[in-house]
């Protein structure tokens, strides 16, 4: 398998297919790169180079005990991007992987990327604080790491069954290779990087990352996000951006890349090409 090795020694699983001007691919908690499945043969179909690696404790990575926070993150991507020598690079993140890519160019700097997208994005930062009334207690976290501790096949079962998907909405027929399809990437990672994961991607500030980054950036978020509600997250991260564009999904869900890969796939080619 094409691996990288980090500067602090970690080996990086990734996929590089294609030629053309490179979209890089960051995927969300505690998911892998085969979740951009339906994005990768889709561009790779329009003439890109797709790129795309699993986090590290995630997927294929190494299951390391630590550096499962938001600078080891962007600097694993920063390896991969240097490692293959990208320029002109469009950064694609879902979730904690809008996160990931957000820090990533604030962090490493925009030289070698032309362009970014968030969907279904953490930042500005999820977790309540007394700056932040409408974000989601900590409370709630820290069960969701209970549970990554104690019972973690259950939880990945559970929660695309459920919110990441819309699936216990009326009126939506669940679709059980996808829920399948999600519990194995979860369950391929490790559980001490999905539970520290936790924690990096709900009390990571990104608000000085967002007023960084100098590049266009589209954000792209569903309504019905029940996974990173949507008044707390894309239209304030849309704000903060200098060269930001805001673009929501009335009834969407979290995981509306999975769900409606061909609205979101469309307007990505259409952004990227703008």
């Amino acid at each position: 398998m094409p691996t990288i090795v980090t500067g602090d020694g970690v080996e990086i699983y990734y996929k590089d297919w294609g030629s053309g001007q490179p979209i890089v691919f960051s995927h969300g908690w505690p998911l892998s790169s085969d979740d951009w499945d339906s994005q990768l043969m889709f561009f790779l179909r329009h003439g890109f180079r797709v790129v795309a690696h699993d986090r590290r404790g995630h997927g294929r990575s190494e299951q390391v005990a630590d550096g499962h926070d938001m600078d080891h993150y962007a600097d694993d991507l920063a390896a991969v991007v240097n490692h293959l020598d990208l320029r002109d690079a469009v950064h694609v993140g879902h979730s904690t992987g809008g996160g990931e890519v957000i820090h990533y160019l604030a962090r490493h700097g925009v030289d070698r990327a032309a362009k970014a997208v968030l969907i279904s994005a953490v930042p500005p930062i999820m977790v309540q604080t007394e700056s932040n009334p409408g974000g989601l207690p900590k409370s709630f976290f820290d069960g969701l790491q209970e549970q990554v501790a104690t019972n973690r096949a259950s939880l990945f079962w559970s929660f695309p069954s459920g919110p990441f998907y819309g699936y216990n909405r009326d009126g939506v027929e669940p679709d059980p290779g996808i829920i399948a399809n999600w519990w194995r990437q979860g369950m391929s990672g490790g559980a001490k990087a999905h539970y520290d994961g936790v924690v990096a991607f709900s009390q990571t500030d990104f608000t000085d990352d967002l007023r960084a980054v100098q590049i266009p950036v589209l954000v792209m978020h569903g309504e019905d996000d029940q996974v990173v509600p949507y008044a707390d997250s894309g239209p304030l991260s849309a704000q903060l951006l200098p060269n930001g564009t805001l673009k929501s999904y009335p009834g969407y869900p979290h995981g509306m890349p999975t769900t409606h890969a061909d609205v979101i796939n469309a307007d990505l080619l259409e952004f990227i090409r703008s």
